[in-house]
């Protein structure tokens, strides 16, 4: 009989192996974590860097994500007993002909994400970015979201806006969420990781 632990490594390497998407895009998964991971942090899928370092949020906006809103070390963010990283597209969707990511095949999160949060004793989840907040809150306003604590599966969960320099216009129209909702949720973050 296999134990938690088991499965989650077996799962893990399910996903490695993952070619459902073969055809559509060039199938390379990224996925890092642990059974006892801390926080279940998903966005959209991975840039085109992350894809090829299959380092989570190691681009502009992983850094800022790190380093301004979360304000732990690389260490700390790095560690699989802190965060597991998960996406609504596990794989970098490749680019739109507008410059932007294209959307993650929509049988991807169907497919991994439920077995993902079922293996991870995980005691908070972070979604970044719209799409990830609209794939457990179809329709719901997104702005609203990132204001006010939600749950998720009986868990907390916050919802933040994705840190890329491309989304200034939602910033702009925000000014709460630097005046004062980032304080609330880096204290989240930093009390679940128990960071002093």
């Amino acid at each position: 009989m296999t134990n938690k632990k088991e499965n989650f490594e077996i799962l893990a390497q399910q996903i490695a192996n993952c070619r459902i998407c073969e055809g559509r895009l060039d199938p390379a998964p990224v996925f890092r974590g642990d059974q006892q991971s801390k926080i279940v942090h998903i966005s959209q899928a991975p840039s085109k860097t992350v894809g090829e370092t299959k380092m989570p949020f190691t681009d502009a906006s992983g850094r800022k994500l790190r380093q301004e809103w979360y304000q732990i070390s690389k260490e700390e963010f790095n560690l699989e007993t802190n965060f597991c990283f998960a996406a609504v597209g596990l794989c970098f969707p490749g680019k739109n002909k507008s410059g932007g990511d294209k959307q993650p095949p929509a049988i991807c999160g169907k497919t991994w994400l439920t077995p993902i949060l079922e293996a991870v004793d995980y005691q908070l989840m972070i979604l970044v970015g719209g799409k990830a907040a609209n794939y457990f809150f179809p329709k719901a306003d997104f702005s609203r979201l990132v204001f006010e604590n939600q749950e998720i599966n009986g868990r907390p969960a916050i919802i933040l806006p994705h840190p890329s320099p491309l989304n200034i216009k939602w910033f702009k129209d925000h000014p709460d969420f630097y005046q004062w909702r980032l304080a609330e949720i880096r204290q989240q973050v930093q009390t679940v990781l128990q960071i002093n």
